[in-house]
């Protein structure tokens, strides 16, 4: 029980809503996808640190590195792809408009 308290608390709350803003900062910034797995894993050994010096939790459990990088990662770049939706939108209304919630497409602009 205490496992999922930490799990939910620390990993899906706190460090789940620090990826999902660090998602849509790399994406405000323009800068590449891949940046949020790099920042991504930092954060996970971050929320493994105060998970183990909070809770005594073990720090180096591969199932549950595996599974908050999964989490911690998954977050941000939900966050990068709506915030990267959002961007193309926005910025650039002649030639884009909204497809769905994870994607845009050309306008038409043969209609007239």
């Amino acid at each position: 029980m205490k496992e999922i308290f930490v799990f939910l608390i620390v990993t899906v709350f706190i460090f789940g809503g620090a990826a999902f803003l660090m998602g849509q900062a790399i994406a405000e910034t323009w800068r590449p996808i891949w940046q949020n797995i790099v920042y991504g894993v930092a954060l996970v050994a971050a929320e493994r640190f105060f998970a183990w010096a909070l809770f005594q939790a073990p720090p180096f459990n591969p199932f549950a590195i595996l599974l908050n990088a999964a989490v911690i990662i998954g977050f941000a770049l939900l966050a990068y792809r709506l915030t990267q939706v959002r961007k193309m939108v926005s910025q650039y209304p002649w030639l884009f408009e909204r497809a769905g919630l994870f994607t845009w497409r050309a306008k038409d602009t043969t209609a007239g």
